[in-house]
């Protein structure tokens, strides 16, 4: 709270107080979709290294040299 807050009322200074305590915990839009940038990526590598390992087992089983 600055210097120019001396002129207002208990009440406000308590509202402004509580609005710079609330931007400085609020979660930003940055960190919700760098967390979710994350997630996807690691989804998508579970799903890649699963998806070649089936497809390298499904060609081991269509081998024709196999009598």
């Amino acid at each position: 709270l600055g210097k120019q807050d001396y002129k207002k009322t208990r009440p406000m200074l308590r509202a402004t107080r509580l609005k710079a305590e609330a931007k400085k915990t609020a979660v930003g839009i940055k960190e919700v979709a760098l967390v979710l940038a994350a997630i996807l990526v690691f989804l998508l590598a579970f799903y890649a290294f699963f998806y070649l390992n089936i497809s390298n087992e499904v060609d081991l089983d269509l081998d024709p040299d196999e009598n």
